[in-house]
């Protein structure tokens, strides 16, 4: 009997879930919309109940679909934010968003005393408006009822994973961001001292190597699985697309071009030089983190410019071949809450430089679409990509601005099919924690210390397929990188 694994992956705008063969192909797929609001002056929220049950919903639909029994469900998710929860896992108010800004006077203070840049020499890890550390000090000091009524600080998988088994836990990945020790995989108490956050220590989940329990009897009822189906914490979404996708060697980068624009380079080694920005993600495989590089400019700076100009993503295409950029420079910094890699600034602003009235809709769009790669080649310098890139997203499924990342990267993309990515990386930690329980079977909150080891070993058929796109004209976006760069140094003081 073929047995099925599923993995989910709750995004920020949709929640997605893939069911699995046990050869790595895709047999099924449901997706539903998740809101999220924009609450003013940079503020993002989400639901947490309407984002579980989206989750619900995706796993209720595969079930009816499928033929076969269900061995495990795997769960990724977007990172970073603050999903607060109560004892039973409920939330206590909405969900902030990781595109928050509110915090930002936190971290400006932070900035100036030393604190963020101590932060990131500790742990890797440099803290931006929308990551829990500043997020918590905020509410501690504005809504602190909020955390009063909380048992968990929790992040948006761990929510999922919560209300599905009733297991409160993180993975080192979700962990990584805000107090985790890379090598130690322990909570840096003087950090979180240093932070003004002692009294909130308890809100932290325990940090387990592969977080799993049993699918509980209600959300086997409202999904229509079983009770009992093992049920894994996977590394969120970052960490979960690079093994879905096959980031395997130091050196290897996976470009993700969705809602962030996530460059990832696997690394042998913690290296907390040069300026501090970015992430160092602790995997579930010993000795190997991913310096990520999440960008704030994606898709939604481009969905903002298409609005803009009255065109939606069907007309990209169109735009992209239509489109002349020679004359207008674009920093795509459109997100309120500014830019958190390579750099951080979070009060960094968008410019659209070079305009005049022979310049039509589609110019404005490709400007766009190459500063957003520009900024790619950015952050893969910073991580010192070395290796092969692979790319995935929703964004890079256009083949003509596939083409644009191969030049202005300058070197081949191997662009893989499907939106699926975080889901397989998902379902892989599902498959990888499964085997290593005694039996095969769930134990609610065991470590599963083989997992982690077992992690770089991608069963045959599950690396997706791809297409690889080599740079045809390089030379073109030599002179626009440097133009770029040149003009982010001249505005960030002004940022500032």
């Amino acid at each position: 009997m073929n047995e099925i694994v599923i993995g989910v992956d709750a995004g920020t705008t949709v929640t997605k879930a893939v069911a699995f063969d046990p050869d790595g192909v895709a047999l099924a797929r449901a997706a539903r919309p998740t809101v999220l609001n924009r609450a003013g002056d940079g503020r993002y929220e989400q639901d947490a109940d309407a984002v579980f049950a989206s989750v619900v919903e995706v796993l209720r639909e595969l079930r009816e679909r499928l033929p076969n029994p269900v061995t495990a469900i795997g769960v990724t998710a977007q990172g970073d934010g603050l999903w607060l929860l109560d004892g039973a896992g409920e939330p206590v108010r909405p969900a902030i968003s990781w595109l928050d800004a509110r915090a930002t006077p936190i971290l400006d203070r932070w900035t100036a005393s030393g604190l963020a840049a101590q932060a990131y020499r500790r742990t890797g890890n440099y803290p931006f408006p929308g990551s829990a550390g500043p997020l918590l000090a905020w509410l501690d000091a504005h809504e602190p009822a909020a955390l009063d009524r909380a048992a968990t600080a929790a992040y948006c998988k761990d929510m999922v994973v919560q209300r599905l088994t009733g297991l409160r836990a993180t993975d080192p990945s979700d962990a990584s961001a805000p107090f985790l020790d890379p090598y130690t995989r322990l909570y840096d108490e003087e950090l979180i001292a240093a932070c003004g956050l002692e009294h909130r220590r308890g809100l932290l989940a325990p940090v387990h190597d592969a977080p799993h329990g049993s699918l509980s009897a209600g959300a086997a009822s409202a999904t229509g699985l079983p009770a009992g189906v093992p049920v894994v914490g996977a590394p969120y979404d970052l960490p979960a697309s690079a093994w879905g996708a096959g980031v395997r060697a130091p050196g290897d980068g996976l470009l993700t071009v969705g809602t962030t624009l996530a460059c990832q380079v696997l690394r042998d080694a913690v290296d907390t030089s040069g300026e501090p920005a970015g992430l160092t993600l602790s995997t579930w495989e010993p000795g190997r983190w991913l310096r990520a590089l999440p960008a704030m400019v994606g898709t939604a700076a481009l969905d903002w410019v298409l609005r803009l100009v009255g065109a939606t993503v069907t007309d990209l295409p169109a735009l992209l071949d239509a489109g002349r950029s020679s004359e207008l420079t674009v920093l795509p910094f459109f997100a309120e809450a500014g830019e958190r890699a390579p750099f951080v600034a979070p009060r960094a602003r968008g410019r659209i430089d070079g305009l005049h009235l022979g310049h039509a809709p589609a110019d404005v769009v490709r400007a766009t679409c190459e500063a957003i790669a520009y900024s790619a080649r950015h952050c893969l310098t910073a991580a010192e990509l070395t290796g092969a890139l692979t790319a995935c997203g929703g964004g890079i499924a256009s083949e003509a601005w596939a083409q644009v990342f191969a030049d202005v990267l300058d070197r081949p993309v191997r662009v893989l099919a499907g939106e699926e990515i975080g889901a397989r990386g998902a379902a892989l930690a599902a498959l990888s924690t499964v085997a290593a329980l005694p039996g095969g079977g769930p134990e609610a909150g065991r470590r599963a210390p083989a997992a982690g080891a077992r992690a770089a070993e991608t069963p045959a058929g599950w690396t997706p397929a791809g297409r690889i796109f080599e740079p045809v004209a390089p030379d073109r976006y030599a002179a626009g990188y440097d133009q770029y760069l040149a003009q982010i140094a001249q505005a960030r003081p002004n940022w500032s």
